[in-house]
């Protein structure tokens, strides 16, 4: 098997500003491997949070080739990759796209679609998606809002965490009244104190706000779950929930759990968080970060497995250089075609 990859940047659509940040772009390295006449893609995304820029990625995903390339085919690599033997010790994130590669291969290779190859179920996996509003004016959050429901969004995300509380509540409020029937998530990206949740957390669950993710700064995931037993609103845990370990010990004591393949290590990954948690009374987030609809693919073919769905990343971007997932209607689709199921658009053909 032979390893190539090629870095872009993702122009976002407009800034998307976070409690502790503003992005604008981002860049992605997309992997492609090959093996006789055939190709997998996967795409990892540079993170300023995790460490990752493009030239670390870049590196670290070029220390795959000779790994790859002791294996007489995709499944013999992706099953070694999913026991974790003798290969070089990388972030998530790149084995999440090492993994997105073998699976598109191996399903192209046998014909099947990724859903097909994790589950005897032959229906592709679609599901309602949330759509982010970041930080804005309550007038724009609210213009969004309405815009996104015509479009069919049926889940808004909000974008919380300003050092004046009254600014968040007055955004939410303005998306509410612009969306009397839509389900809401809140998402403060660990911006508010212990105190200030207690606080504040009444006060969303008033105006109908169905989930918070990780409302305190990563690091002390017991506060987080001591939160969680009293809130009047489900906890999600995100920054504190990295991996399996992070889900162990939070399992039965947060209301739910934001599995990103990129921060967990893959699709066999979020299996197994998932496998852990079910019947804790922890349920299932699927989230994302900023990429492109090759990026996204992996974690929908998984969409059916979660109660809450936040697979939007590709939605944020000006140009999507793939397609094949669908979410501008408010729902994300699992394709019927081999492996991921997604091809290069129009906008962006570069060759292969």
């Amino acid at each position: 098997m032979k390893a190539a990859q090629r870095t872009v940047r993702l122009e976002l659509t407009e800034p998307l500003r976070i409690s502790r940040s503003t992005m604008a772009a981002r860049e992605a390295v997309w992997l492609t491997i090959e093996h006789q006449g055939l190709q997998g893609h996967g795409e990892a995304v540079t993170s300023v949070y995790y460490g990752l820029d493009a030239e670390t990625l870049g590196r670290l995903l070029h220390a795959e080739s000779p790994w790859l390339a002791r294996f007489a085919d995709p499944e013999t690599a992706l099953e070694s990759l999913r026991a974790g033997t003798d290969r070089p010790a990388a972030p998530p994130a790149v084995t999440a796209a090492v993994e997105a590669a073998l699976l598109d291969l191996v399903g192209k290779r046998a014909g099947l679609p990724v859903h097909r190859l994790l589950s005897t179920h032959g229906t592709p996996p679609s599901a309602a998606t949330a759509r982010t509003i970041g930080i804005t004016t309550p007038e724009r959050a609210g213009n969004q809002a309405r815009r996104l429901v015509r479009d069919g969004f049926s889940i808004l995300k909000i974008k919380a965490g300003t050092p004046d509380p009254a600014e968040d509540l007055a955004r939410v409020r303005a998306v509410r009244a612009a969306a009397p029937h839509t389900r809401l998530l809140l998402d403060p990206n660990g911006a508010w104190t212990v105190q200030e949740s207690a606080r504040l957390l009444p006060l969303y669950a008033e105006l109908g706000v169905e989930a918070v993710e990780q409302p305190l700064p990563p690091g002390d995931p017991e506060a987080l779950a001591q939160l969680a037993e009293h809130s009047p609103l489900p906890v999600i845990a995100d920054e504190d929930a990295t991996g399996f370990e992070d889900a162990r010990r939070l399992a039965g004591r947060v209301q739910g759990i934001n599995v990103k393949l990129a921060k967990c290590g893959g699709v066999g990954a979020a299996l197994r968080i998932a496998e852990l948690i079910a019947d804790t009374g922890t349920e299932l987030m699927l989230g994302c970060l900023t990429a492109s609809t090759l990026g996204i693919a992996p974690a929908v073919h998984l969409a059916d497995r979660a109660r809450w769905v936040d697979l939007d990343g590709h939605l944020l971007l000006a140009v999507d250089p793939w397609t094949g997932i669908g979410g501008g209607d408010g729902t994300v689709r699992a394709g019927r075609g081999p492996g991921l199921g997604v091809r290069r658009s129009r906008a962006e053909k570069a060759p292969e």
